[in-house]
């Protein structure tokens, strides 16, 4: 999937949950354009009409030009009558029958990703409430497409073990290693399942780009295939984090950790924690 892809499904499943945190009937939104200052709409739920549809919205125009302009929510209570905002698109809101409306961007890194509109066919005040539903909404789109971005760069910079000797990509790989543990890490405390499933595929990619030849597997961990937190302490202890830190870091209790470990310790035929290490890379367990 590409990125803008992966971005326009965010975008969408989160006008769902707009709705249903806010109760407004109607949302849409999209991502900015690559390489130019405006949002186009991509994405309808609750509508009508295709008024809205593929609308782009520059940045500074109209209410969610305003939002992308300032990088912060913004929202009128009768569109068409509105004083704060400029009317270049008054014929499509008209046309959808919308008053009042809500647009919250959203920011990655500073820089304004998309819009995330929500209204009403009836003139009145869309209260803090209802705004801070929508924010949240929007702050776990950015949260979304930080990790998908993250498990991107990871990919890219992923390569197979470098030779002896060559220090500085062996540094770079390290680096690697660390990030696949951090993200391995956060996996579990990601709500959305699509989002938690595609970072762990990243994950098993990066994996797998390290994956050892059949030469250099020992036969008797040929096969070995751990359970999901099996992994997850593994990584942590790859990464150098003690039983506590490992614990803290996947939100389970220490003595947790201890009995995953053992567990695959037993699994890789490993009897220390730095030889458990050593044959899930070499048997392409771990990157």
């Amino acid at each position: 999937m590409t990125a803008n892809a992966s971005g326009a499904a965010e975008i969408r499943g989160a006008l769902v949950r707009l709705r249903r945190a806010t109760g407004l009937p109607v949302a849409f939104g999209g991502l900015v354009e690559p390489g130019r200052p405006r949002v186009r709409i991509s994405e309808l739920t609750g509508t009508a009409t295709l008024a809205l549809s593929a609308l782009a919205v520059t940045s500074g125009n109209g209410l969610g030009g305003k939002a992308v302009a300032l990088a912060r929510p913004c929202a009128v209570t009768d569109y068409s009558l509105s004083r704060q905002i400029s009317h270049e698109y008054d014929a499509a809101v008209a046309a959808e029958g919308l008053r009042s409306v809500l647009a919250v961007p959203v920011v990655v890194r500073r820089r304004v990703r998309g819009v995330l509109y929500g209204a009403l066919r009836t003139a009145q005040p869309l209260g803090d409430r209802t705004l801070g539903a929508a924010v949240a909404v929007a702050r776990d789109v950015e949260q979304a497409l930080v990790v998908r971005e993250e498990a991107r760069d990871l990919l890219a910079a992923a390569r197979p073990e470098p030779a002896d000797g060559d220090a500085a990509t062996g540094a770079a790989w390290e680096q690697v290693r660390e990030a696949h543990a951090a993200l391995r890490a956060l996996a579990p405390r990601i709500t959305d399942p699509a989002l938690r499933a595609e970072l762990l595929d990243a994950c098993g990619l990066l994996t797998a780009a390290a994956a050892p030849t059949p030469a250099r597997a020992p036969a008797a961990a040929e096969g070995v295939t751990l359970a999901p937190r099996e992994l997850d302490v593994l990584t942590c202890v790859a990464a150098g984090a003690t039983n506590a830190t490992a614990a803290a870091r996947l939100g389970i209790a220490p003595e947790t950790v201890k009995s995953y470990l053992r567990s695959a310790m037993r699994k890789l035929g490993a009897h220390t924690r730095g030889e458990a290490v050593a044959r899930a890379r070499r048997t392409g367990v771990l990157p």
